[in-house]
């Protein structure tokens, strides 16, 4: 997704905020967002490396130039087993990081949902990212916020047939904001938890979007994180 209608944040103010380089060789394929949750891991979305190499960076605002806040490590890491790349099912992933992150000012995990903490419809979120920020394909080097609110189920089934229960809708309907192209695989953060990961929209419904939901994957992100 990339961010239509947002807001520059505060420099450095979501320290959480991981940004994904997708490699092919040296070739720059497209970039991505996760986000930290450990001092070695890194949340995202699966479509985003699919059989590709990684760089990620930490502690990053402007991405044009190495800022000295930044940290620069390379992910191994673990897709889904059950990922479907044609309808986006279990679109998630973990990054284990080298060298593991340096907990400072700039760069902090978020906290993930407890498996019972369910983000129910008109909750406000937000999700940040450097992706495009209008659909002219125009870019930012510097980390945009957009405000999205949580819709509801039937609401999202209606919109996408694919939605399942592993799934959030989420979008502003009125104000026409939106992530999108480069925004993928960064949080929904919803009361200072990651409740959801950028995961795909329509075209024609560009302003409501689908989040691959962290608390129906908590067993798998556990199982990961113990490896």
């Amino acid at each position: 997704g990339r961010i239509i209608d947002g807001k520059e944040v505060k420099p450095h103010s979501r320290p959480y905020m991981a940004y994904l380089e997708i490699k092919n060789g040296s070739a720059t394929l497209g970039r991505c967002g996760g986000f930290l949750i450990r001092t070695d891991a890194v949340l995202s979305a699966a479509h985003c490396v699919h059989k590709k190499s990684i760089t990620v960076t930490l502690g990053a605002h402007n991405i044009s130039y190495q800022e000295p806040s930044q940290q620069v490590c390379v992910g191994h890491w673990v897709i889904h087993p059950n990922y479907l790349d044609i309808t986006y099912g279990n679109d998630i992933m973990l990054l284990k990081l080298k060298p593991k992150a340096k907990i400072n000012e700039y760069v902090k995990p978020i906290s993930l949902p407890s498996h019972n903490e369910h983000v129910t419809q008109g909750t406000k979120c937000e999700v940040s990212g450097w992706g495009e920020v209008s659909v002219m394909k125009q870019r930012t080097d510097v980390m945009m916020e957009v405000d999205l609110e949580v819709q509801h189920e039937t609401a999202c089934k209606q919109s996408f047939k694919g939605c399942h229960q592993s799934m959030i809708c989420a979008g502003d309907m009125h104000a026409r904001k939106s992530p999108y192209c480069g925004d993928s695989g960064g949080p929904l953060v919803c009361n200072g938890k990651a409740q959801g990961i950028v995961s795909y929209g329509l075209k024609k419904r560009r302003f409501s979007n689908v989040f691959t939901r962290v608390t129906y994957f908590e067993s798998w992100i556990k199982e990961q994180l113990r490896k």
